[in-house]
């Protein structure tokens, strides 16, 4: 495909654009960055202590000064972090640390980003698939995609789940009280599922194979743990039939 040089060319939309997209680049560039400060404590550290040097966070955190140095005036250039001039020191404002280490607030990010970044780096799989037209499944995604997808998603769960998404669905909440089966599909590591298991009813979740994960968490719940319906190497007991709800988040 030629361009025709000869339409016109609005400079100042296609600067527009061009800013645009750089911005976009800046987004994604920083998405490791926060991947980065998440697993290596640098966000939390910020939160429990206040105001540090480079060198007094690095210290905290087992880290190297000169990539925190650089980490911390990319998080203060992206306002993630705030900077004292005066002092030298870098601190997290009070909304940030929340959203950035407060894993129980429906508004925590960290997942998010993670989940985008494990996205990224399967796009080359991804593109294959595009070219060849083969699917690409969920489970062939390298573990920054579930793991950062159920830590978004989970405290939004906790929040809400049990106390206003079930109660809205007709009828669904009596069914679970009376023993009905759940067959948890594509929930990730079985945050939601696990949820519906520990509440007060008589649930019993069976488990698709995306959620083996599940059945290794604490479990504290008694006969309401998820179980999976994959790998276990012999056949549920036959059982009385019942209706089935299937949760699919």
């Amino acid at each position: 495909m030629s361009i025709d040089h000869q339409t016109e060319i609005d400079e100042g939309k296609l600067m527009q654009f061009v800013f645009r997209a750089v911005g976009e680049v800046g987004a994604a560039l920083n998405a490791a960055l926060v991947v980065m400060g998440d697993k290596l404590g640098l966000y939390q550290a910020l939160a429990e202590a206040g105001p540090l040097t480079p060198d007094q966070l690095a210290g905290r955190t087992g880290t190297a000064e000169r990539y925190v140095r650089e980490w911390l005036n990319a998080q203060a250039a992206g306002d993630f972090v705030n900077y004292e001039p005066e002092t030298g020191r870098y601190f997290l404002p009070p909304e940030q640390a929340i959203a950035l280490t407060d894993a129980s607030s429906p508004a925590y990010l960290p997942g998010f980003f993670q989940l985008a970044l494990g996205s990224v780096v399967d796009s080359p799989r991804i593109t294959e698939a595009a070219r060849s037209g083969a699917g690409f499944g969920w489970h062939e995604h390298g573990t920054d995609v579930p793991d950062g997808c159920e830590r978004f998603f989970r405290p939004g769960y906790n929040a809400n789940l049990i106390s206003q998404w079930l109660p809205a669905l007709d009828g669904v909440v009596g069914k679970l009280e009376r023993g009905a089966r759940v067959a948890d599909v594509g929930c990730g590591h079985g945050s939601s599922t696990i949820l519906m298991a520990q509440a007060p009813t008589r649930t019993r979740p069976l488990s698709a194979p995306t959620i083996t994960t599940a059945r290794f968490r604490p479990r504290g719940s008694g006969p309401g743990t998820p179980r999976s319906t994959a790998g276990s190497g012999s056949r549920p007991r036959r059982r009385r039939p019942t209706k089935a709800t299937v949760t699919i988040w």
